[in-house]
C-alpha cells in the first residue's frame, strides 16, 4: 500500500484527522504519532485521551525524542563503539570544521540537536538493524505538521517511506515557519514551503499518495480568500473554501488606520499579532509574534504589518516564501475578522474600518 499525505489548509482539522484515524484502528495496531513542537504533542495526547481512550498501542513522540530513542541511543555504538549518549544539547552547535564525534556531541557526550538528523541518517546507512527494529516496533508512523522537517530528516523519511511501516502524514506547506534545523544546508532546496516539491516527487515515484483538503472550518470566507492571495499563483495551491457561515456583524478583512487602532481594539478585543518587536514598536498593545501563534485560533485578529507586508497590500508585491508563510499563519488564526494596520492603502481594495 502507498503511504499517505494529507495537505490541508489552516483550520482544515489536520490533527483531528490523525486522532480519528487512531480511533478507527484495532488495539493490536502499533502506532507512533510524531510531531515537532511540545505544544502539539500535549494537544495530541489530550485529544487521544478524550476521544480514543486509554490505548496502550498509541505512543506520542516528539521528532527529537523519536530520533534519540530509536536511532542515536541504541545504535550509536555502530558508528562510535566506545561512546554512549549522555544527554541532549538543544542550544549548542559544533564548530565549523568539526569531525568524528565532535561533529555530533559536546565534551559531555550530549548530542547536538542540530546534528541529530544527520547522525540518525548516517546510522541508518551504517546498519540495516535500525530500520528492521523500527519495523518490529511499529505498524504505522503518523507525522503531524510534517512541513516542520528539514535537512537530513528528508533522508530519514525517505527510508521510512520505503519500509514495511505504513507512514501517514498531515501538514500545510503554507504554514512552514518552524524547522527542526533552520540553519542546516542539507536538502536546503526543500526547506519550508519548498518541501511541497519533495512530496510531489515521491508521489510521482509511487511512494506516496497525496490528498488535498481545501475546506477550512475556522476562517470566514473573506479571510480564506485573502489567505489564498498571499502565495504567488505559481505555487499552484488549491483555493480554500470555508465552512464558517457565522455572522457577527463584523466579519471579514479590514484595514485600520493607526489613529483608529485603540478604538478598534477597545471595541472588538482582537488578538494582536506582529512579526517582531520592530514591526510594532509604535503600538502599545499586547502582541503575540506570528510564529508563536501557530496552532492557535482567535475570534478576531489585528496584525501590525512589516514593510514587506505593506508592499504586498499596497502594490501587490509578493512576499518571499518564509515571510509569506509567517503572514499566512497570522492571517489564518482569525475566525471572524482580520484587521491590518495600514495608514495608506495604495492599490488595496480591502475595506477600511472607521469608528
Amino acid at each position: 500500500m502507498p503511504n499517505h499525505l494529507a495537505l490541508a489548509v489552516a483550520g482544515g482539522r489536520k490533527t483531528q484527522s490523525l486522532i480519528e484515524h487512531c480511533q478507527s484502528l484495532s488495539a493490536e495496531r502499533r502506532v507512533a504519532i510524531i510531531t515537532f513542537t511540545q505544544n502539539n504533542q500535549q494537544e495530541i495526547r489530550h485529544r487521544l485521551a478524550a476521544q480514543a481512550g486509554d490505548r496502550h498501542n498509541l505512543e506520542v513522540l516528539g521528532w527529537y525524542r523519536f530520533l534519540l530513542h530509536h536511532f542515536a541511543k541504541p545504535f550509536l555504538r555502530f558508528k562510535f563503539p566506545k561512546l554512549r549518549v549522555r544527554g541532549f544539547d538543544y542550544e549548542g552547535r559544533p564548530f565549523r570544521m568539526a569531525k568524528g564525534k565532535d561533529r555530533f556531541m559536546n565534551r559531555s557526550h550530549e548530542l547536538y540537536s542540530c546534528e541529530l538528523g544527520r547522525l540518525s541518517a548516517e546510522l541508518m546507512g551504517t546498519t540495516s538493524a535500525l530500520l528492521r527494529r523500527l519495523e518490529c516496533l511499529y505498524d504505522e508512523i503518523l507525522i503531524d505538521e510534517v512541513q516542520d522537517l528539514s535537512g537530513y530528516d528528508w533522508e530519514i523519511l525517505d527510508a521510512l517511506l520505503e519500509s514495511r511501516i505504513e507512514v501517514r502524514m498531515v501538514g500545510d506547506m503554507r504554514q512552514a515557519v518552524l524547522s527542526t534545523n533552520p540553519r542546516g544546508q542539507k536538502n536546503k532546496q526543500y526547506g519550508y514551503a519548498a518541501a511541497l516539491k519533495w512530496f510531489r516527487d515521491r508521489e510521482a515515484s509511487g511512494l506516496l499518495d497525496i490528498t488535498y483538503k481545501t475546506k477550512t472550518y475556522r476562517c470566514r470566507p473573506e479571510i480564506a480568500t485573502f489567505s489564498d492571495s498571499i502565495f504567488h499563483s505559481s505555487w499552484d495551491f488549491p483555493n480554500t473554501t470555508s465552512a464558517n457561515t457565522m455572522v457577527t456583524g463584523h466579519d471579514g478583512v479590514f484595514l485600520i488606520h493607526s489613529q483608529h487602532v485603540n478604538q478598534y481594539v477597545e471595541r472588538f478585543q482582537p488578538q494582536c499579532l506582529r512579526h517582531s518587536m520592530a514591526s510594532a514598536k509604535q503600538h502599545s498593545l499586547n502582541f503575540m509574534n506570528f510564529k508563536a501563534s501557530k496552532g492557535s485560533t482567535f475570534e478576531r485578529v489585528l496584525i501590525a504589518p512589516t514593510a514587506n507586508i505593506e508592499a504586498f497590500l499596497k502594490k501587490n508585491v509578493h512576499l518571499e516564501t518564509t515571510s509569506a508563510a509567517a503572514f499566512y499563519v497570522a492571517v489564518t488564526r482569525a475566525k471572524q475578522s482580520l484587521g491590518i494596520i495600514l495608514d495608506h492603502p495604495g492599490a488595496s481594495d480591502l475595506p477600511i474600518w472607521v469608528p
